[in-house]
């Protein structure tokens, strides 16, 4: 018979394990992303190879976050359209921070432009976990209807 420890084990909360391998997933890709399209910048136009990485850094992000970072069951052109739709958010979100700097300030220092860049996008990416989390790859009930990912006592957490 083994003593009990003296100090236990405690876990981490669901939303915040799934937070962090989103996290990785998605820095990963966004790494990888970006050496292949400094290795496709003297082979094609810049936008087009933007393009290409972007579309398909979305589906690799968008199978890993299915299997790993959300473990959900969802597979298929849905998933990757809905969450093809959280990128064009964000990246609307970005960009209209980008123009909302640009008017207020015209000729930003470098350290400005990636601060207001850098802040956009962890909020726009803790928007784009909440809507994958909830909306894209949460659980669903035998009827169909979505499973609440969090319980009150994670709504109170993050009020």
């Amino acid at each position: 018979m083994t003593a009990p420890s003296p100090h236990p084990t405690r876990t981490l909360h669901p939303a915040l394990t799934a937070f962090v391998r989103f996290v990785i997933c998605g820095g990963g890709v966004g790494v990888a992303s970006s050496g292949v399209l400094v290795l496709l910048h003297d082979r094609m136009p810049l936008v087009l190879a933007n393009a290409l990485v972007t579309v398909v850094s979305t589906v690799i992000a968008t199978e890993l976050h299915s299997r790993i970072s959300f473990r959900s069951e969802r597979r298929g052109w849905g998933v990757h359209l809905q969450s093809g739709l959280t990128v064009a958010v964000s990246y609307a979100f970005t960009t209209g921070a980008l123009f909302c700097l640009y008017a207020v300030r015209s000729e930003p220092s470098a350290l400005v432009q990636q601060t207001v860049y850098l802040s956009a996008s962890g909020i726009a990416g803790a928007g784009r976990f909440a809507l994958l989390r909830v909306v894209v790859f949460g659980e669903r009930t035998a009827g169909g209807t979505r499973k609440a990912p969090f319980g009150k006592a994670s709504v109170a957490m993050a009020a």
